[in-house]
Parts: C-alpha cells; structure tokens; sequence
C-alpha cells in the first residue's frame, strides 16, 4: 500500500469517504485541502463509459476555459510568409518553420508548452513525430493545433485552452485553474469542462455516460463531485 505523507492524511481527514459533493461544497473542499507550499493546480478526473477500443469512442479535443488556467503558455507556431506574421501579432512566444525544427531535433529544444502548425508544415513535422509525440507536443487538428487560422488558435490557448483525450480506460484527465482562484472562477471552468465532455458524448454510448467525476488540488486528496452538470 502507498504510504501518504502527514499533510495528506490531514487534509484526507476533511473529506467524507464514498460522500458526493455539490461542485460548490468540493471546490471550496479543494482550496481547503491543498497541503503544497507553491499555487497547487487544480485538476479533474472523468471516468466515462467508454470502450476505446472503437474509434468513435476515443475523445480528444480542446476546450477554452473562461477563466483561463492560471499558467502562462509559451507557444511556438510553425508557419511561413504570412501565416507567421500573424503569429507574431497574435503574441506566439516563437515563430519559425524549418529553423525551429531544426533546433528541436539537433539541439533537443523544448522551451515551449504548445505548437500549433499550419497544414502545409505537417509534412516536415512528420519527420520528428517520434520526439514530439512521447511529449504530447505533435499538433493534431482535432485539438485545433493544426490550422489556417494561427491567430485564434494562439489567442486560444494564451486564454487557457486545455487539451483532453481518453486514456485506455475511458477517463479524461485536465486542469481546470489553480488553488488561488476564487471558489466561483474555478466552478465557471469545472461547468466548462463538463459541458463540453457531456456535448461530445457519442451517439453509440448505451447508458449511463458519466460514471465518476472527481477533482483534486496537485498532491491533494480527491473529492467526489456529484454529476448534475447536465441538468
């Protein structure tokens, strides 16, 4: 068995075994039971009933939070011409296209948190998929980092876009702020994120769709939170 540390064993104390807490009563229990030093992230457990095993059962996406995440993002684009200079106005913390591939695979440089590519690029991007990809940094259109309209996808994820997929098991995992948001900033991101994974529930799901939904401050105890998200 896994030995918690003091800290978390107190904080454990303050949450009620197998209870399901209003999402009102769980996120102020989250700010209560952060036991780090530093801003602990706050972040969210879906379990859904899924089987990945079908490809139409295998969500992946990206959802922009109204209250952002807490963190600032540094975004490298991948484009040429006209494209890049659109980048550089919209505030991408790096632009570039062969050069910055290059300087990721001969220099192993990684000094950024999301790279969005315009189509065209995908070719030579391909090329570094087994560095990029372990990483989770390779741009995939159906988290939007693949696009013509470089703009607003680094607009996007400068407001606090998240990224989520299903693990093997059907659960999505994703940061919804940080502990020193106030208690109403980090309800409006949890009913974000909730809505938008209820939304993309597949037409092939039978039954109960979302099984468990937990959130938790970074090293914190997990808090059940009741599912009325869709009512």
């Amino acid at each position: 068995m896994k030995k918690r540390s003091k800290k978390y064993s107190e904080s454990a104390t303050k949450i009620e075994r197998g209870k399901l807490y209003t999402k009102e009563e769980a996120v102020k229990l989250v700010k209560e039971t952060s036991n780090c030093k530093f801003d602990a992230s706050v972040e969210i457990a879906v379990r859904l009933n899924l089987d990945t095993k079908k490809a139409d059962q295998q969500l992946r996406g990206a959802i922009v939070l109204p209250k952002g995440t807490g963190k600032e993002t540094r975004v490298l684009v991948i484009a040429k011409g006209e494209q890049a200079k659109k980048a550089e106005a919209a505030g991408a913390d790096y632009v570039g296209d062969v050069n910055m591939l290059e300087k990721i695979e001969k220099e192993n440089w990684f000094e950024f948190d999301t790279m969005i590519a315009t189509p065209d690029m995908m070719p030579l991007l391909g090329k570094l998929g087994r560095i990029l990809g372990p990483k989770g940094l390779m741009p995939n259109p159906k988290t939007g980092t693949v696009t013509t309209n470089v703009e607003e996808a680094v607009k996007e994820v400068k407001a606090g876009r998240v990224e989520y997929r299903t693990d093997s098991f059907g659960n999505v995992h994703g940061v919804i702020g940080k502990v020193s948001f106030t208690e109403e900033d980090l309800i409006a991101n949890l009913n974000a994120f909730m809505s938008t994974i209820i939304r993309i529930r597949p037409a092939t799901v039978k039954g109960e769709y979302v099984k468990n939904i937990s959130i938790s401050s970074t090293m914190g105890p997990g808090i059940k939170v009741m599912n009325n998200f869709d009512k």
